[in-house]
């Protein structure tokens, strides 16, 4: 409950900040779980990392539509069923996914593309546009020259198999395949069925979202920075066989609701990365941040970013000298290497959070 309650907040002061950049479903935001930092999953293809996200999270088969083969939102759950849950770490641009589905025939004897698949996009800055060249409004640019000059460099498109027999586990449609390797991606697979036969299946991987990711390499790449509240473009699909001799897949279960989600980032949804549950924090935390202003003037800016209902602070700067403001600016006298100290008190108890030698100053 708590969670539909921010997320309302969210939408409406959304709402009043402005129109939001195209994107579909605009009534809709989606919500990105924080792990806490001790407890990151494991990508080992097991749920139980997954027990404390809250049933809030997940992201089931109706809310999906199939917008190629004409079944609507009417899908047949004996056919076809899934859940997505999406998570984060503060501090850490990587986006964890746990993919649990079951199929009543699943599809993945052939090398190619003919292959069950979950597809993800994923726009981290919400810059929006096409991805592939196909849909690029520029066409003076032959087809290979443009592939290798934007498509997917700004969005990232993953075709993920599901599962992978005897292949990479994604195919990344662009000009950089280095992105779904180490140290920019990561996934595992629990299943026991084979080709043809129903059964459930569990993926769980990670992925790293790129402003920036050109087919030259990670050199020049630019990591989509992940913050709490932050809203970023994604948007999937599954696209089910049903035949291994069909041309095509049976449906195409999107997210989205507009097939051209898989091209065109500005077809994505919004999904918000949340903040910790309350539950899994303690009442009072504190933490904190500084930024030297004028290094000639030894001048440090401290920022308060404490945790929880708090009444007052106690700031030691480690040269004899303290501050009760919350957010206060100080000038060293002397050059050193200085341990820094925030106490903070509240309602629900107290806390201090202690530095060394971050803060230093010639």
């Amino acid at each position: 409950m708590r969670t539909r309650t921010v997320l309302l907040c969210f939408a409406l002061l959304a709402l009043a900040a402005g129109p939001l950049p195209a994107i579909e479903r605009p009534d809709k935001t989606f919500p990105i779980f924080q792990f806490p930092a001790d407890q990151i999953p494991r990508i080992d293809g097991q749920t139980d990392d997954w027990d404390m996200v809250p049933e809030e999270y997940v992201i089931g088969t109706d809310q999906l539509a199939d917008t190629v083969g004409g079944h609507g939102t009417k899908i047949d759950r004996k056919n076809l069923d899934v859940r997505v849950r999406v998570g984060w770490v503060k501090g850490m641009n990587r986006l964890y996914f746990l993919y649990e589905a079951y199929d009543n025939y699943w599809d993945f004897a052939r090398p190619d593309l003919h292959n069950d698949i979950f597809e993800l996009v994923v726009d981290g800055d919400l810059s929006g546009g096409p991805l592939i060249e196909e849909m690029h409004p520029n066409k003076l640019l032959d087809r290979w020259d443009a592939h290798f000059r934007f498509h997917g460099v700004h969005a990232q498109n993953y075709h993920i198999f599901t599962p992978a027999k005897d292949k990479d586990w994604t195919m990344v449609w662009g000009c950089q395949p280095w992105i779904k390797d180490l140290p920019w991606a990561n996934a595992a697979y629990s299943y026991n069925f084979k080709p043809g036969e129903s059964g459930k299946l569990v993926l769980e991987f990670w992925i790293t979202p790129f402003d920036y990711a050109g087919c030259e390499g990670p050199q020049r790449a630019v990591e989509s920075v992940l913050a709490e509240d932050k809203l970023i473009g994604m948007s999937w699909s599954v696209l089910d066989y049903d035949d291994v001799n069909a041309k095509t897949y049976s449906g195409f279960w999107n997210l989205s609701h507009k097939t051209t989600m898989y091209g065109d980032a500005s077809d994505l949804v919004l999904f918000r990365l949340m903040p910790l549950e309350a539950k899994l924090r303690k009442p009072v935390e504190a933490r904190w941040s500084f930024q030297v202003v004028d290094m000639d003037r030894r001048l440090v800016a401290f920022r308060d970013e404490s945790y929880g209902r708090i009444t007052s602070w106690k700031w030691d700067f480690g040269d004899n000298t303290t501050s009760t403001e919350r957010h206060p600016v100080h000038a060293y006298q002397k050059p050193g290497e200085y341990i820094v100290t925030l106490s903070v008190d509240g309602p629900g108890g107290s806390a201090r959070h202690t530095k060394v030698w971050d803060v230093t100053v010639p």
